[in-house]
């Protein structure tokens, strides 16, 4: 019944989408400036959660990459759902294009494998 209020609250389905979608599109604009890439086209993405490719770099570690960003009250999850190497971020929730901006920044102070 809560969510129910919540989503009236915000302006029903339709607006949520669009905070979903600009939490999206913010998350990846910031990822690609970090160099990052996503698993999958743009064309083919949903808004909801979105999956990047692992970096390559022979020092990176997904443990201490999420132990950095859980660190900083980000939590990311791997990229289970292919046989890529990935992680995935969700966009949904109570969750804003502010949050977004606040995570791509967390992201880039803890690219330890780029210092």
């Amino acid at each position: 019944h809560q969510a129910l209020i919540e989503l009236e609250q915000e302006g029903g389905i339709a607006k949520r989408t669009e905070r979903y979608r600009a939490n999206h599109r913010t998350l990846v604009d910031g990822m690609r400036r970090l160099g990052f890439r996503t698993l999958l086209p743009d064309a083919y993405q949903g808004h909801f959660i979105t999956s990047f490719y692992s970096p390559e770099d022979p020092k990176y570690d997904f443990k201490i990459f999420y132990d950095l960003l859980k660190k900083k009250g980000f939590v990311i999850y791997p990229g289970k759902v292919s046989k890529a190497s990935a992680f995935r971020i969700g966009n949904i929730g109570d969750v804003y294009p502010a949050d977004m901006e606040r995570l791509v920044k967390a992201i880039g102070e803890s690219m330890f494998w780029k210092s």
